[in-house]
């Protein structure tokens, strides 16, 4: 990974999904997820190694009408070139812009080592920039029939290895993932 802008950040996506593959319905809405995210399937684990977020606005704007702000006091940067709404208390918020190279370069000069990407369009030009090293998505046991995609088209094929498929006493099931091969990548 020598000689890739950014490359000291390790970018990981987590990630539930209805059956059928989307992270939202076409509103936005999430109301298809177990509250809470349902019985504890690593994302406590998970969130404990990540140093700051990057989210779209879009997404941003969802977990705004959360009764609690899910990301504590770990910085989120929201990709927008729009004015954000203003953040619940404690929220550590910073409007940001750019490609995704350009944000990891960024991150990576402030010392940030681990990186939680999440919201559909983001997910998308992380990985189609080659950014993306670490997949964990977590199927929920429900087919919504649209909405928004986790994946959209890539202009390569984007080779993983898998890690590991758990699955849950509420049907969870959730896959893990290496990025072994990435577009964009020097070989």
């Amino acid at each position: 990974m020598t000689g890739h802008a950014g490359s000291a950040v390790k970018v990981s996506v987590f990630v539930g999904t209805s059956l059928d593959g989307f992270i939202a319905r076409v509103d936005g809405a999430l109301d298809f997820l177990p509250p809470g995210g349902g019985e504890p399937h690593g994302y406590e684990e998970f969130m404990a190694t990540v140093d700051a977020l990057v989210i779209g606005r879009k997404t941003y704007e969802t977990v705004l009408a959360f009764d609690t702000w899910p990301y504590g006091a770990k910085p989120v940067c929201v990709l927008s070139t729009h004015p954000l709404a203003p953040a619940p208390a404690g929220a550590v918020i910073e409007p940001m812009s750019g490609p995704p190279a350009e944000v990891v370069s960024r991150l990576a000069g402030r010392g940030i080592r681990h990186v939680y990407v999440d919201g559909g369009i983001t997910i998308q030009g992380f990985l189609r920039a080659g950014l993306v090293q670490r997949l964990v998505i977590t199927r929920v046991p429900v087919l919504v029939g649209s909405g928004i995609p986790l994946f959209g088209a890539i202009p390569h094929d984007i080779a993983l290895r898998h890690v590991a498929t758990r699955t849950y006493a509420s049907g969870l099931v959730q896959s893990e993932y290496e990025v072994v091969a990435q577009p964009g990548r020097d070989r």
